[in-house]
């Protein structure tokens, strides 16, 4: 048997950590109101019953899988899209035309002309 550490939750900010517990009420009273049980859910999210109910209470150690696979299961998975579909302050930066680091452009090809040099395969004499 391969024994697994739990994962270390991430430290959060404080607005974050109750954004992912409203996230988890909200997947659990999905769950009720499809009337699921808890082992339902697992059996259809291949996740253990303890992990569940870690999303459930919004830890931050689960996988971003896990919370997909019980989206998939509550068939709210088109929710995730949503996520970061409008970058607002992204656009605004991108539309100000702030300065970027841009490469230097190409230098051009050297190309070697032969101009009657002597070459090492062709001695000259020296008079």
């Amino acid at each position: 048997m391969i024994s697994v550490m739990p994962a270390k939750a991430p430290t959060l900010y404080p607005s974050s950590q109750r954004q992912l517990l409203a996230l988890g009420e909200r997947l659990r009273l999905a769950r009720l109101r499809r009337a699921f049980s808890a082992e339902t859910v697992c059996a259809r999210a291949d996740i253990s019953r303890p992990t569940l109910t870690k999303i459930e209470k919004g830890n931050a150690s689960v996988t971003m899988g896990s919370y997909l696979q019980v989206l998939r299961v509550l068939e709210m998975e088109q929710d995730l899209m949503v996520i970061a579909a409008t970058d607002v302050v992204g656009r605004r930066l991108q539309d100000a035309g702030l300065a970027r680091r841009e490469r230097a452009p190409r230098r051009p090809k050297v190309v070697a002309i032969d101009a009657g040099l002597p070459t090492l395969s062709s001695p000259t004499r020296s008079v």
